[in-house]
C-alpha cells in the first residue's frame, strides 16, 4: 500500500507537469453551476490511474489532494502549494475548492477559473493530514488504537490476489497527455463583413430583457413583450436599431459608428464576434481603433454596451461620442399599427445629478402598469465640457435629414437639452473625451428599464460607477454556462440554435419551402386557427418520415426551448408524416417528448413565447399541409440529413455586395426651413 501512494503521488506530479498547472487531481467541484447557481461535483482523476474514461478531457485541480498527498511527499506538496496560493487558490477560509483550467469553461483569455466554495469535508480531510505530517502520524497512531480497528488490522498484511480481472488504460491517455493549451477552446461565431444578406444576428438575454444585435450593429431591446427601442425587420438595408453610437473626430469633422449602422462608413478592418455571453464589434480606420462589447445583466433589466476608442496617432485628439434610440416602450405589434400615436403617450425627463435621461409612458388606464426607461453613461477618465442631452427626433436629426446623417452629428452642432413631452421621443446622450497619442478612452453606455422612477433612479446610480461593466460581464459569462447546463446545450449547439434564430427574425429563403409551394398557396393565417396555431409568431416546422429520423425532432426542440430561454417568441410544429397504423409509436413518442419538455422549462407552455404542436400529416388536408409549409420560416426536412448538415450547407459563403466606399462625410446640406406661418397661440 505505501509503495502504491508513492507511485499515485509520483504520477500525479508528473501530470501536472504535462499539463502545465499545479498538481492534484480528486474528485471535486467544477466550474458549472446549475439554475440555483451552485457548483456541480464530480470525480475528476489522471490517465492511467483512474479507470473512468475521458479523463484527459477535464483539467480540475483539487487543493485537498496536495494535502492527503503532503502525507507521502510533504517536500512535493509545499512547492504546489504554493504554486496555488499564486494561482489565486487561497481565500479569507483557507483554499477554495478548486481551481478549473478546462478551455470550454472559462472565459475568454482566462487561465484558470476559480471554484469559490468550501467543502467541509475536504477541509477536515485537509487538516488531519497536515496534522499527521507536523505530528509523525499522530491521528493515525490514534485510530489504530481503537480496540474496533485493532481487531481488523490484520486484514492489512492479507496478500494481493492473483485471480483478479485486469483493466488497461487506453494507451494514447497515458502516453501523451494533451498540453493544456492544445485543447480546442470553445468555437465563436466571427464575421468579418456587416453586409450580409439577411442580416447575421446574435440574441442575448437574462430571461427577461433581450437584445437582439446584427453584424452591423443594429437590432432592438425588448422586455418581456414590450419593445423598449423601434425596429423593423428590413432585410436589405438593415437600418433600424437601438443605441447607436456615433463618433465624430472634433478636429477633422470625421464621422464614424460604433458598428457600421447607422453611419455606413467602411473602415479598413471590420471583425465581429458573437459568445454565448456577450457580442462585440471590433474596427480600425486609419489611425483610430473602436471596440464595442453588449452584454446583459443577469441581476438587473440592463444592457451593457462598452466602448473603447484607442488612438494610434502621434498626436492628441477629442472624440465625441453620441448615443441615439427611438424610445417605444410599447408591444411591438402597436408600434407596428400606428407608430405615431405610440409616441404622444411618452415623456422624457434629464436627472442633472446622475446625468440620466429617463423615459415613461403615460398610462391609457388605472390597470395599465407604468414602465420607466433609464439611460445613462459611466465615463472612465476626464470628459472636455457638460454632458449634452436630446429627446426629440426632429430636432437631434434636423428637418429633411435620416438616421445616416444626421444635422447634430454631422456638422458639431451641440445637442439642445430637450425634455418633456415630445412628438417624437428618443434618448441622446452626448459626451467629449480626450483621448491622448497612443492612448485610449472608454465609455460604459448603459439602457436600463424599471417599474418605478424610484427604482429606474437608484439602478442608474448603481451603473454610473466605472467598474460596473467589468463585474457585469463576469456574471454574464456565468449565467450564459448555467443557461446551457440547465438545458443540456454544448458551446456548439448554442450556436447553431443562434443560426435558426436569425432565420425567424430575417427571412431567409434558405430555408424556406420551395417558391412554386408559395405560389401555389392561396390561403391566408386563419387557415392555421383550426389546429391551434394563430400565425401571429414565427413558425418553425419540422417534418419526419421515419423512427431514425425523430433525432432532428428532439433537436429542435432543445433549440425551441433554447428560443424561450432567450425571450424569442415562436411556434414549432413537429408533422408526423409516417403512414397510418395500428400502432402509433412515433406520434406516441413525440407527444410524450413535448410534455417532458413542457414541464422541464417550467409547467405550461407560455403562449407568448409559443408553443409545440404535433400534427399528423395524414389528418391534415393537403391545402392545410401546402399553408403549414409556405407560412413557416425554417421548414426542416429531417430526411434530409441532421439539423447541422441542412443548416450549414445552405448558408451563404460569401457576403452581399460590399457598396462603394465613402471616405469623406456627406455634403453640407442647408436644412430645410419651415414656412413662417400667420398663426395664433403658435408654439414654435
Amino acid at each position: 500500500l505505501d509503495l502504491t501512494c508513492r507511485l499515485v503521488v509520483g504520477r500525479q506530479v508528473r501530470y501536472g507537469a504535462e499539463r502545465g498547472v499545479p498538481w492534484g487531481v480528486s474528485e471535486s467541484a467544477y466550474n458549472v453551476r446549475d439554475v440555483e447557481l451552485t457548483y456541480q461535483y464530480s470525480d475528476f482523476g489522471v490517465p492511467g490511474l483512474g479507470l473512468k474514461r475521458g479523463l484527459f478531457e477535464d483539467v480540475v485541480v483539487a487543493p485537498y489532494a496536495t494535502a492527503l498527498a503532503a502525507m507521502v511527499n510533504p517536500k512535493a506538496a509545499i512547492a504546489n502549494i504554493a504554486r496555488l496560493e499564486s494561482a489565486g487558490a487561497a481565500g479569507p477560509y483557507g483554499f477554495y475548492e478548486a481551481l478549473d483550467f478546462t478551455p470550454s469553461r472559462l472565459p475568454e483569455k482566462a487561465k484558470s477559473a476559480v471554484v469559490r466554495a468550501h467543502m467541509a469535508h475536504h477541509h477536515g480531510m485537509t487538516i488531519v493530514s497536515l496534522g499527521n505530517v507536523v505530528h509523525d502520524g499522530l491521528t493515525r497512531r490514534r485510530f489504530h488504537a481503537h480496540p474496533m480497528v485493532k481487531a481488523a488490522e490484520l486484514l492489512l498484511q492479507e496478500r494481493t490476489p492473483r485471480s483478479v480481472a485486469v483493466a488497461r488504460p487506453r494507451g494514447e491517455e497515458v502516453e501523451a497527455a494533451a498540453h493544456v493549451r492544445d485543447l480546442i477552446p470553445p468555437i465563436l461565431r466571427h464575421f468579418e463583413s456587416p453586409h450580409d444578406i439577411p442580416p447575421r444576428t446574435h440574441v442575448l438575454s437574462n430571461g427577461r430583457y433581450v437584445v437582439m444585435v446584427t453584424a452591423a450593429g443594429s437590432g432592438f431591446s425588448r422586455w418581456h413583450d414590450v419593445a423598449v427601442t423601434r425596429w423593423r425587420e428590413d432585410t436589405t438595408r438593415d437600418c433600424w436599431g437601438t443605441f447607436f453610437l456615433f463618433l465624430r473626430d472634433a478636429g477633422s469633422g470625421a464621422v464614424w459608428s460604433a458598428g457600421f449602422q447607422p453611419s455606413a462608413t467602411e473602415v479598413d478592418r471590420y471583425d465581429v464576434v458573437f459568445a454565448e455571453d456577450r457580442a462585440k464589434i471590433e474596427q480600425r480606420d486609419r489611425s483610430l481603433s473602436m471596440t464595442l462589447e453588449i452584454v446583459v445583466s443577469p441581476e438587473d433589466d440592463a444592457e451593457l454596451r462598452q466602448l473603447t476608442v484607442t488612438n494610434l496617432e502621434n498626436r492628441d485628439r477629442e472624440i465625441e461620442v453620441t448615443s441615439y434610440a427611438e424610445v417605444v416602450l410599447a408591444p411591438q405589434a402597436a408600434d407596428d399599427a400606428h407608430p405615431a400615436f405610440s409616441n404622444l403617450f411618452v415623456e422624457t425627463e434629464f436627472v442633472p445629478g446622475l446625468q440620466t435621461l429617463l423615459a415613461t409612458r403615460r398610462p391609457r388606464s388605472a390597470s395599465e402598469p407604468q414602465l420607466w426607461l433609464a439611460h445613462l453613461a459611466a465615463i472612465e477618465g476626464e470628459t472636455v465640457g457638460a454632458c449634452e442631452y436630446e429627446s426629440d427626433r426632429a430636432s437631434f436629426l434636423g428637418r429633411g435629414r435620416g438616421i445616416r446623417a444626421p444635422l447634430s452629428v454631422m456638422e458639431g452642432r451641440p445637442l439642445a437639452n430637450t425634455e418633456g413631452t415630445v412628438l417624437d421621443p428618443v434618448v441622446s446622450l452626448r459626451y467629449r473625451v480626450p483621448v491622448r497619442a497612443g492612448g485610449m478612452a472608454r465609455l460604459v453606455f448603459t439602457t436600463l428599464v424599471a417599474p418605478s422612477r424610484e427604482e429606474a433612479l437608484e439602478l442608474a446610480e448603481k451603473y454610473r460607477q466605472a467598474g460596473t461593466f467589468e463585474r457585469e460581464s463576469a456574471l454574464a459569462w456565468t449565467y450564459a454556462q448555467v443557461q446551457l447546463h440547465h438545458l443540456q446545450i454544448s458551446q456548439d449547439e448554442a450556436h447553431l440554435f443562434q443560426r435558426l434564430v436569425n432565420r425567424m427574425l430575417y427571412s431567409d429563403r434558405t430555408l424556406r419551402t420551395a417558391p412554386k409551394d408559395l405560389v401555389a398557396n392561396r390561403r391566408g393565417a386563419s387557415g392555421l386557427w383550426p389546429h391551434g396555431i394563430s400565425g401571429d409568431l414565427p413558425i418553425a416546422v419540422v417534418r419526419v418520415e421515419r423512427e431514425e429520423e425523430r433525432d432532428v425532432a428532439r433537436q429542435l426542440l432543445r433549440a425551441h426551448e433554447y428560443w424561450r430561454l432567450k425571450g424569442i417568441s415562436a411556434d414549432l410544429v413537429i408533422l408526423n408524416a409516417k403512414g397510418s397504423s395500428y400502432a402509433q409509436d412515433l406520434q406516441d413518442f413525440f407527444e410524450a417528448m413535448v410534455k417532458a419538455s413542457e414541464s422541464a422549462v417550467g409547467g405550461e407552455a407560455d403562449g407568448r413565447l409559443g408553443n409545440v404542436f404535433v400534427l399528423r400529416e395524414d389528418h391534415l388536408r393537403a391545402e392545410d399541409v401546402l399553408l403549414l409549409r409556405s407560412a413557416a420560416r425554417l421548414l426542416i426536412l429531417a430526411s434530409r440529413g441532421t439539423l447541422s448538415e441542412q443548416v450549414i450547407r445552405l448558408t451563404r459563403l460569401r457576403p452581399g455586395p460590399v457598396p462603394r466606399r465613402l471616405r469623406a462625410p456627406p455634403e453640407d446640406v442647408e436644412p430645410i426651413r419651415p414656412p413662417e406661418l400667420d398663426l395664433e397661440f403658435f408654439n414654435g
